[in-house]
């Protein structure tokens, strides 16, 4: 009989080393990117969309690579100060690594790569806790969207209605979400199925990096963020 792979003991030691040689081929990774790539550029996201985001990394492949994950650890790649940068300037760029941010190294020009990124914009669903972009509420009356077969599950979801002659009907006005306020999980469903699509996925440019000079976008931050980081 086979052993249980639930019984199997894991040495704590073991998963710190593979922790730990993840990271030191990250550190690396970078670091010979740094040295491969014409420019650097540190960017913010938000609404983070995994298959969009892979089909533009994709797109861009052929000149560029992406860097996504621990801050600190794009940090110590790049040098967190002057005296322990892999290049000059780069800890200017490894300041600018905080909150949800990644690292884009290319050998784009950079009209394009401002181009590329400016116009890169995904609308979807808004996710249980995103902060709802304006007010959704439904008038009392038929729900015309919905079949009968739907009425049991928007009852689960806190809506009030019930079925006329087979009619999916709102008892009373209902509103689904208030604008500036996050999503409950039964808000989030509800827009689902109302195709309300509330969420973008966008990315924006904080700096560029390269070898002659250093540029800080100033609709992203101001010069005041690259001295106090």
């Amino acid at each position: 009989m086979p052993k249980s792979k639930r019984n199997k003991i894991v040495s704590l030691s073991k998963t710190k080393k593979k922790g730990r040689e993840h990271k030191e081929s990250i550190v690396n990774a970078i670091r010979e990117a740094a040295e491969s790539y014409n420019s650097i550029y540190v960017f913010s996201f938000e609404n983070m969309r995994n298959l969009k985001f892979k089909e533009f990394r994709e797109q861009l492949k052929p000149t560029s690579r992406f860097f996504l994950g621990s801050n600190k650890v794009m940090q110590v790649a790049l040098g967190r100060s002057a005296s322990d940068e892999i290049r000059p300037g780069l800890y200017k760029v490894s300041k600018l690594l905080r909150g949800d941010t990644g690292l884009f190294l290319t050998n784009m020009p950079r009209e394009e790569v401002e181009s590329v990124f400016n116009k890169f914009e995904e609308t979807d669903f808004a996710r249980t806790g995103s902060i709802a972009a304006e007010k959704v509420e439904l008038f009392e009356g038929p729900l015309d969207q919905f079949t009968h077969e739907m009425e049991p599950f928007l009852r689960k979801q806190g809506m009030p209605v019930r079925l006329n002659k087979g009619v999916v009907e709102l008892v009373s006005d209902f509103v689904v979400c208030e604008e500036g306020k996050p999503l409950s999980p039964e808000s989030a469903r509800i827009l689902r199925l109302l195709g309300i699509k509330m969420a973008t996925f966008r990315l924006q440019l904080i700096c560029r990096w390269s070898p002659e000079d250093f540029e800080l976008y100033k609709e992203a931050l101001d010069d005041s963020d690259v001295e106090s980081a």
